[in-house]
């Protein structure tokens, strides 16, 4: 080897020396971190415990239930639960105290609920449940069960609560104290804060602690500040201290000051404005509403023999009371110039004149009439329903019912007592003749060609009426109804009289072609006999007082053509008839013995024999074999 050769150690590159130093610091960091890592596992795993049980620190409503599963933490919050259903909360409120237990208000604790929200909070994978049930081993958790309870049984005990704290605030106002205003002040009042209550009251009563709760209360103030009615005093002096002419075109009224007075509504309740209104005003305007007012008039038919024209409708003009207050207080507010002008408003017609033309009313369709007699009563029954049902419209395809146009027949509708028909007799009855009324709506019907639906014979047979064309109604049956079938809208009038009534139907002329016949009338069956025993006559004696009438039958065949010669209504109807008694009065008195002549002779008494106004009487003598004639009394209703 040559001595300047020169041998050294192989050196490291500086980088490679530096990787080698940052690889010995980052073992030295991984090596803690893993060691910690371990130990907050095994951390985890010690406070895992299991999944079956609840977390310790767990308290549900106030009840540790920490360590227990589903099943003991239910059993042992619904026996805390059972000792507290009818152990009142005491609550206040501004010093008036009230108590509620959980059943009163139908408290239901959701307890499966609260449960099931403590497993999931404690719940978790491995070492997670074991931090989760760590933290509230250390901070606690507080769960609040849902709770459900009566609402109408809450708002109850709410409003009883308020009954008696609320305190509604006095409103400032403005008094009339002899010829002086004066400002009364308001004052402020409570009221129970009825939402933050029963949230309170809910979350207590679901709870198993007891205490006492102070429910909130909150202040209400007047609406009306007092400086506002000082302002309204000055208006007062100015309203009033002169007259305020009224004016209507070139009509004129005055109102003096101490009318406006009288008429002034000050402030209160809330209010902050002066106004016209009370009692004087109301009846102040309603004079002049009297003296203006002009109602719209329906457009009306004019009837002239079998003709009918449209009367024209007319609109209305009313007095707007309400905008003519306020125009009497503008005026009477300015110093000058103080008019107001009425405020008027037109008022249409509920039916005008084009839509009465489009009625289609041109003509008679069909009319029947009828005469009576009978009691004042009866009379003024028959007009009283002939009005009810005058002037009524039956539009195209709709049903003219009798009861329902005219109601319940009643005293306080102005209906009398007078004879009809009940039950196979005639008695007396309140409503008495209107049958008279419905027997002459259903011949005008029936001669119009309509299409009748119901119709009711008497009970009884009327000979002043056409044969089988009577109709009956009462309420709130039998009724007597008919169609419009006519396409047209139909009007019925009504005319009557103390003897007659004529009742027309009118609308398109439908120019139908009607043809009826009738059945005479059969009889069924004789009258039965009822007789009446009388000892103001002599035996064998007998009087007929009323001759009854027999049960008969008839029926009415109607055909009806349209103008076309087209078939529209083939109809019959038929009527049976009651019998009436035949009425005999059969005397029971027995004749005096003759003193002159032997005991077994006795003389023929003289029979004393009824009449009536309208009757004849025929008597005959008893003879010696027993024969006897009947004595007849003949009467007509």
């Amino acid at each position: 080897m040559s001595p300047y050769q020169h041998t050294s150690r192989p050196t490291s590159h500086p980088r490679s020396r530096h990787r080698k130093r940052k690889s010995r610091r980052s073992l030295a960091l991984i090596v803690p971190a893993v060691a910690a890592l371990a130990v907050l596992v095994m951390v985890g795993y010690a406070f895992a415990g299991s999944s079956d049980r609840i977390a310790a620190g767990v308290e549900i409503a106030g009840i540790n239930v920490g360590g227990l599963t589903s099943a003991q933490a239910h059993q042992k919050l619904e026996k805390a639960s059972r000792k507290l259903t009818w152990v009142p909360v005491k609550l206040v409120a501004k010093g008036k105290r009230f108590e509620v237990a959980p059943a009163q208000l139908g408290i239901a604790v959701d307890w499966d609920a609260a449960i099931a929200r403590a497993r999931r909070d404690g719940d978790g994978t491995g070492p997670l449940r074991g931090f989760k049930r760590l933290e509230m081993r250390l901070l606690g958790n507080h769960i609040k069960p849902p709770v459900k309870l009566s609402s109408p049984a809450l708002k109850a005990l709410l409003a009883t609560i308020a009954k008696r704290v609320d305190k509604p605030a006095l409103e400032p106002a403005l008094v009339v104290n002899g010829p002086q205003l004066s400002v009364v002040p308001g004052h402020r009042g409570r009221a129970l804060d009825k939402k933050r209550a029963a949230e309170m009251v809910v979350k207590t009563l679901g709870s198993l602690t007891r205490g006492t709760v102070v429910l909130p209360v909150r202040v209400v103030a007047p609406r009306v500040r007092r400086s506002d009615l000082v302002r309204v005093e000055g208006q007062v002096r100015t309203v009033v201290s002169a007259p305020v002419q009224l004016k209507l075109g070139a009509v004129r009224w005055t109102i003096l000051p101490a009318q406006i007075k009288k008429m002034l509504e000050y402030p209160h309740d809330g209010e902050r404005n002066l106004s016209i209104g009370g009692h004087d005003a109301v009846v102040f305007l309603a004079s002049l509403a009297k003296q203006l007012d002009r109602p719209a008039k329906n457009a009306a038919f004019g009837i002239a023999g079998r003709s009918i024209h449209v009367v024209r409708a007319r609109i209305g003009r009313v007095l707007d009371r309400e905008r003519t207050a306020g125009a009497i207080l503008s005026a009477a507010r300015r110093s000058f110039g103080r008019t107001a002008s009425l405020v008027m408003k037109s008022t249409q017609p509920r039916r005008t004149t084009e839509q009465a033309k489009a009625m289609g009313i041109t003509g008679l369709v069909g009319s029947y009439e009828t005469s009576f007699t009978g009691t004042a009563n009866r009379i003024h029954n028959v007009q009283l329903v002939a009005k009810l049902i005058d002037n009524k419209f039956i539009a195209p395809g709709a049903v003219f019912s009798f009861n329902k146009t005219t109601g319940e027949r009643s005293a306080a509708k102005g209906f009398l007592t007078a004879p009809q028909i009940a039950n196979g007799q005639l008695v007396d009855a309140l409503g008495g003749g209107i049958c008279q009324v419905s027997t002459t709506v259903f011949n005008a019907a029936f001669e119009a060609g309509l299409d009748i639906l119901e119709r009711t014979n008497h009970a009884l047979y009327i000979s002043h009426y056409p044969l089988g064309r009577d109709a009956t109604v009462s309420w709130p049956s039998p009724d007597l109804k008919f169609r419009n079938d006519t396409g047209h809208w139909l009007l019925i009038r009504t005319f009557s009289s103390y003897s007659t009534l004529l009742v027309g139907i009118y609308g398109e002329p439908q120019h139908r072609k009607v043809e009826s016949t009738a059945t005479p009338l059969r009889i069924t069956g004789g009258p039965p006999v009822k007789r009446i025993l009388d000892a103001n006559l002599a035996v064998g004696t007998k009087i007929v007082e009323d001759i009854g009438q027999p049960s008969s039958s008839t029926s009415v065949h109607r055909l009806v053509y349209g103008a076309d010669g087209k078939l529209l209504h083939d109809n019959t109807w038929y009527s049976t008839y009651r019998s009436t008694p035949k009425v005999v009065r059969v005397g029971t008195k027995t004749p005096k013995k003759d003193k002159g002549k032997g005991t077994g002779t006795t003389t023929t008494g003289t029979t004393t024999t009824g009449t009536t106004t309208t009757g004849t009487t025929t008597t005959d003598t008893t003879t010696t074999d027993t024969t006897t004639t009947d004595t007849t009394t003949t009467s007509t209703g």
